[in-house]
């Protein structure tokens, strides 16, 4: 690797990476975007993407990863394959290191790594993601008009999916682990006033069961005993994990839940370090606002370095 310092470096090539890349590589900003992997993010586990504007066909999520990246190339774009296991951020300039053990460092940094969901971990959960096992009812209930789905969890984001599954679905069970649901008061007495939607209490999903796409689930309640569910979905809203691994404590906070929490400028509490996409501390996470907040945290770095002292 020749060159070893940037103006700006984009860590992460989800929608939000790839927007600041199409937005830094067209303002031509001396930049650097760095991916571990294919380019695209958790939008390559998408099956198909239906509300993203500009495609009233809608298309694969690879498809939209591909062109978003081709975009990007288009002006310019300037990328590694590498992996940052940690980084110096309070020095000038701010120091990341590789993998290999190789450095780069740049003046300004907006942070992409993204987030995951959180998963079961239970047989047929990974056969059939994209194949009636989904993370986000904002993105797929459409896709179930008609049909009975579940949904796993018991916080906010579980019952008020749950809730919205409800303009699609002619039926919605919410299985929980616990005799109770954790979410605010007013989600779930939306929730319980819905009568599309029934609760199977005290229980965990142990299986995901079918032969080309979910047919059923297995259950098993507290008590050991074990059942069968049909549904033709199943939606597993216990939360997301922040892909966090590399970032300085400085960044992170314990409320936050290992998000970075940002202004509305995309800008943390370090100078020249942005953050955008799902690693931000939000509450919508969507393929949209992600690329916005890519092409808003351009704009901040921008005026950031602008305003260095020469």
């Amino acid at each position: 690797m020749e060159k070893t310092h940037y103006e700006l470096i984009i860590l992460g090539s989800g929608p939000a990476g790839l927007a600041a890349g199409l937005y830094a590589a067209r303002a031509r900003i001396d930049h650097l975007l760095i991916e571990k992997g294919a380019a695209g993010g958790q939008v390559l586990l998408t099956d198909w993407v239906d509300n993203y504007p500009g495609f009233p066909d809608g298309l694969s999520g690879f498809e939209l990863a591909e062109k978003m990246e081709a975009h990007a190339r288009r002006f310019g774009l300037n990328t590694l394959t590498a992996n940052v296991v940690s980084m110096d951020l309070l020095q000038t300039p701010k120091q990341l290191t590789l993998e290999n053990g190789e450095h780069v460092s740049c003046n300004a940094l907006i942070i992409c790594s993204g987030a995951r969901p959180q998963k079961l971990g239970i047989p047929g959960e990974i056969e059939f993601s994209g194949k009636g096992v989904s993370y986000c009812a904002t993105c797929d209930a459409p896709f179930y008009r008609d049909m009975h789905v579940a949904v796993v969890g018991g916080g906010n984001t579980a019952v008020q999916e749950a809730c919205h599954l409800t303009k699609f679905a002619s039926q919605v069970t919410l299985i929980h682990r616990r005799d109770s649901l954790r979410a605010t008061k007013v989600v779930q007495e939306r929730a319980f006033a819905n009568n599309k939607i029934d609760f199977i209490w005290d229980s965990q999903v142990i299986a995901i069961e079918g032969e080309k796409g979910v047919e059923r689930l297995r259950l098993r309640d507290t008590a050991g005993k074990e059942s069968t569910l049909a549904v033709d979905g199943i939606f597993i809203l216990i939360g997301v994990i922040p892909n966090n691994e590399m970032l300085p404590l400085q960044l992170l906070r314990a409320e936050n839940g290992g998000f970075i929490p940002t202004d509305t400028e995309t800008r943390t509490a370090i100078p020249g370090v942005m953050a955008a996409g799902d690693i931000r501390s939000k509450e919508v996470r969507q393929i949209v606002n992600a690329a916005g907040e890519g092409a808003t945290a351009v704009l901040a770095a921008e005026h950031y370095l602008n305003n260095l002292t020469p």
